[in-house]
Parts: structure tokens; sequence; C-alpha cells
């Protein structure tokens, strides 16, 4: 019997779709590149209202990550960045769920530059890894922008890997009135102060300038006139 022409190319597809051994084969699905998201880095001194700053870009609904949060994962029970610090400041530095004590820690690296510079070289790679993987993972979900905070951008000389930077900026006996208010002693503020750039020097260097020394209303009004730029930067062509 004849086959008709419909059969034959129904087995010829069958046929085609088949791999070596029979099997049929996935087909291959198309890979999306990731797109490119404007990155935004938020900087400025201790004090001056960056986490503020900060939600209000989160509320706003763009994508935000906060160094100091990536640093406390850091110092978690069990990573290698919390086990380099009791190596190298002892195992006193631990609290009793194996994490580093940031309250024990603090007073020895705010005290003692070399102190703080051994800490910053444990933990700041370990920062801009998930830093880095964070941004990768925005890009494959497609966001257009995104706001990470970073206190010490210009100190560690990471402002090349952000296409805009913000800074925070207020008069320098409201930072210190600030740090007292958070409960440390005068002496504490100053030395947490001393241990970064002044927040001058921050602000010369940045793209925009958020001051947080008036009221929310005024900050907010700052954060949507940023945010209207931002986006319409991330929207232009590449």
């Amino acid at each position: 019997m004849r086959r008709s022409a419909l059969e034959g190319a129904g087995k010829a597809g069958r046929a085609g779709r088949a791999g070596s051994k029979g099997r049929p084969t996935r087909p291959t699905r198309p890979t999306c590149p990731p797109c490119p998201v404007l990155k935004v880095a938020l900087t400025g001194g201790i004090a001056t209202g960056k986490s503020y700053v900060l939600d209000r870009f989160r509320k706003r609904g763009v994508p935000c990550l906060d160094a100091d949060d990536l640093a406390h994962g850091a110092m978690s029970a069990g990573t290698g960045a919390t086990a380099a610090i009791a190596a190298h400041f002892g195992a006193g530095i631990l609290a009793p769920d194996g994490s580093v004590d940031r309250a024990k820690l603090g007073p020895i690296v705010f005290s003692d530059p070399a102190a703080r510079r051994a800490l910053e070289a444990i933990v700041h790679p370990a920062v801009y890894r998930s830093l880095g993987a964070a941004v990768r993972a925005f890009e494959l979900s497609g966001d257009s922008l995104m706001v990470a905070d970073i206190p010490l951008l210009f100190e560690t000389g990471a402002e090349t890997q952000f296409d805009r930077v913000i800074a925070t900026t207020c008069p320098p006996p409201l930072q210190l009135a600030r740090l007292v208010e958070r409960g440390l002693s005068e002496t504490a503020a100053r030395q947490r102060l001393a241990a970064q750039w002044p927040t001058d020097e921050k602000v010369a260097r940045a793209d925009f300038v958020i001051r947080t020394d008036g009221t929310f209303e005024e900050t907010d009004r700052q954060v949507d006139r940023v945010l209207k730029t931002l986006k319409s930067s991330s929207s232009e062509p590449t």
C-alpha cells in the first residue's frame, strides 16, 4: 500500500528529531543575554543618612543592596572570612554562635589603623564578590537600575565598578550628634568619623549629592529628582 505524503512526512520528522539511539533530542532554547543594568553606588560619611536614602529608593521600587548587610553575612558563623578574622584577632572575637562579635571587634579596629586594614583586607573581597553576584542576578532579571549602599566606596577604590555615584551629606556636628544618639561615646564617634574620608571629598567626586540635614520631605524630594534622572539614563540606548 502506498503511504500518504503526510504519513511519510511525519515519520521523516520524527526521524529528524531522534538522537543517535532513537531517543528524541530536546530542542535548544535560545539564551537571552543579560540586560545591562545601571549600577549606582550610594556612599557618604557615617551618619549622613545613607540608610534612609537607600530605603527611599527601595520603597520606590528600585532593587537595592546594602554592603553592611553583605559584611554581616561574610562574618556569620562558618564562613571563610570569619575563620580568617578569628585566626588574626583570636578566637575570643567570636560570639557564642560562632559569628564575629562586632561589638568586641569595633573598639579594636577603630582605635588601631593597622587592625582596621587587616580586617578590611579579609572582609572587603567577600563583600564585593557577593555584590558582583547580586548585580549579575539583577541583570538576568531584566532590571535596568540598581542602587548599592557602600560606605567605603572611595576608600576601597570601587567607584570604577559603578556607572553613577550618589553621596549623602550633612554638617559634621550633625554626624557626631547622630552617632552619639546611637549610643556611642563622643570619643568612639570621633574614631569612626576619622576612619573614613571626609564627607566633602566624597561629595566632590559624586555625580549626585543628597543633603540630609533638612526635613524628611526635603530629602524625599531630592531622592525623587535623582531617581528621575537615573531612570532617564537607564532608558537611553547603548
